[in-house]
């Protein structure tokens, strides 16, 4: 029997002192507190999140909405948080332990803290959607990923300094790795600063038909820190360097107000006088008259001058759309119009030729 008394001392003994001075029994209620708040976590971040959402229902704006969206992440993390605080809270630790542990809640508030700012950024968009005429959404979408970038950085720096980690020795080491970088990186910061340039001017957005002289031409699907992806009319896609953009005329398609025709008609030397005239009347009568063209932007229908082979009539117009498709229809019938009062006037079109003498001897 004394075997038997020997290992009860030793159990309570045992159970009394715990793991590091922390009774069995305490360490069991606070698993037990912790296992509760992580079991009922996702019901309660579902009370949290349907209670926000009964709030933002009351308004007819989309801001709380994305707010609430934003929420749920922190929502289903704050039960953690709760569930250690309490459970650690109810357990005795010795000074060193309980300072440990501290460090840990803290550790834990400071990510909560930091995360529901980082989430709260997103919402910000909608805010700053509003200064439309000063910031393009490209823009605004990049003040958002900077932010968020400097919150998650200020976040970490906070946990290190709550464990005793001086970051300063950090930034100064990474300050001279910046250094080493850049030199080695200088197209990254010529495209990246190009980008910003872009945005900034608002030379063009997504969605923009662009052209830049013998580099490329297509819309815009994406403005990024390094590059921009443009889609090309045989639908592949390219992948365009920013700085290309910012030492570039950039030509945005998408921004004409009135499409321009612009034309040389060759005519046969063969053509009288009358012809001539007569011909550039009527083309000229159709533009003034036609519901195509804006006039008031000017027009010219006139004789240029006398080609190899060919007497050629210049014709500059504009029209009234700024739509590509029926840019083309209105060039479509202009030709059309201009064929027929070529050949009712009984004059023809020239084409390049040669005319070869052989001399007699």
């Amino acid at each position: 029997m004394e075997i038997f008394d020997n290992f009860k001392v030793l159990f309570l003994s045992v159970w009394n002192r715990g793991i590091l001075g922390i009774d069995i029994f305490e360490i069991l209620i606070g698993l037990s507190i912790f296992l509760i708040f992580l079991i009922f976590r996702g019901l309660i971040s579902k009370l949290i999140i349907k209670k926000l959402e009964i709030i933002s229902q009351r308004t007819s704006n989309k801001l709380d909405d994305t707010f609430v969206k934003a929420m749920v992440g922190p929502a289903r993390f704050l039960p953690l948080v709760l569930g250690f605080f309490i459970a650690s809270y109810y357990m005795s630790f010795s000074d060193d332990t309980r300072s440990f542990v501290d460090n840990i809640n803290r550790t834990l508030i400071t990510i909560l803290l930091f995360w529901i700012i980082h989430q709260i950024i997103e919402p910000i968009s909608y805010i700053l959607s509003g200064l439309g005429k000063i910031l393009t959404r490209e823009l605004i979408g990049w003040i958002i990923k900077s932010l968020k970038i400097l919150i998650f950085i200020l976040g970490a720096a906070a946990v290190l300094e709550l464990w005793g980690i001086k970051i300063g020795p950090i930034i100064a080491g990474l300050g001279l790795f910046g250094v080493a970088v850049a030199l080695g990186a200088q197209d990254l910061f010529k495209n990246l600063i190009s980008g910003i340039l872009v945005l900034v001017e608002k030379r063009f957005k997504m969605g923009d038909w662009i052209l830049v002289e013998g580099i490329i031409e297509g819309i815009v699907e994406k403005i990024g820190f390094r590059s921009t992806t443009i889609r090309k009319f045989d639908k592949s896609l390219a992948i365009i360097p920013n700085f290309q953009f910012a030492e570039n005329a950039v030509i945005n398609v998408s921004q004409t107000t009135n499409w321009i025709i612009s034309w040389i008609i060759n005519l046969q030397y063969d053509t009288t006088v009358d012809q001539l005239k007569k011909i550039r009347d009527e083309i000229e009568d159709y533009i003034k008259t036609h519901e195509d063209f804006n006039t008031e932007l000017g027009y010219a229908v006139r004789i240029d001058k006398f080609a190899e082979s060919s007497i050629d009539m210049y014709v500059r117009c504009f029209t009234k759309t700024n739509e590509w498709e029926r840019w083309l229809s209105v060039k479509e019938r202009l030709a059309i119009q201009i064929k027929q009062i070529v050949e009712k006037n009984g004059a023809a079109f020239a084409f390049p030729s040669q005319s070869i003498y052989v001399e007699k001897k």
